[in-house]
């Protein structure tokens, strides 16, 4: 993996919390920093995945599922209709 360095600038609040999780954590500042990027960066592909799933409903699809949705299963206590 080629790895490549970067001058971060970070308000020394951040900087000095950061230091203070990454001791307590018992990992270097650097692979902290590096794991809350890769999660930022995961959440943020999550959003864009559901977003993209929204713009493209396949409402046909969706019916034939919920329609399938407990068959041959008895009710469970608590699922009587009103």
């Amino acid at each position: 993996m080629r790895r490549s360095n970067v001058a971060l600038r970070l308000q020394n609040s951040l900087l000095e919390e950061a230091r203070r999780v990454s001791a307590r954590e018992g990992v270097a500042l650097n692979q902290f920093i590096n794991v809350a990027v890769a999660e930022k960066l995961s959440a943020l592909r999550t959003q864009d995945y559901f977003a993209e799933r929204v713009a493209r409903p396949d409402l046909a699809q969706a019916k034939r599922v919920l329609k399938r949705a407990g068959r041959g299963k008895a009710p469970l206590p608590g699922d009587e209709s009103g």
